[in-house]
């Protein structure tokens, strides 16, 4: 899969960190610190645009590393980037902690994964068509802790 990417005025074109990663992570492009105060969210963009192939999506997660250290997570996680996007990539950066977090111009701000993309045909049916399971009809915390 090749993925095209304009990096314009962005900080870094994205890479993997190591053979092993999934994700590559995205870099802040802001020229001024942006604070985000505990409880506030604000878009961070990358100065990245992408041309993703048809039957794949980007998803954008959070770093462990920013969760555990400071609280800041992506929110609508992941974000979905659909192949047919072309416009700049940004992170929505929520701060769950309890200090103020400053996003500096470079900062790896979260992690973006391809995945394949499969597109479902919806089937109208009446309720008793739905196949049993098990699990059935079961909500929220059926299946145990």
């Amino acid at each position: 899969m090749i993925v095209k990417v304009f990096v314009g005025d962005a900080f870094d074109i994205p890479e993997y960190q190591t053979v092993g990663s999934a994700g590559m992570d995205l870099h802040a492009n802001n020229e001024e610190p942006i604070m985000i105060a505990p409880g506030d969210r604000k878009l961070i963009g990358t100065g990245l645009m992408i041309q993703i192939p048809e039957g794949y999506e980007a998803q954008i997660r959070p770093r462990s590393g920013l969760v555990l250290k400071h609280g800041v997570t992506v929110l609508n996680t992941p974000g979905t980037i659909d192949s047919d996007y072309r416009g700049p990539i940004g992170v929505i950066l929520h701060n769950a902690g309890k200090e103020r977090f400053f996003v500096n111009k470079g900062d790896r701000v979260a992690q973006m994964v391809f995945a394949k993309v499969e597109r479902a045909t919806i089937k109208e049916v009446a309720y008793w068509e739905l196949e049993d399971s098990d699990r059935s009809n079961g909500g929220f915390g059926s299946t145990g802790k």
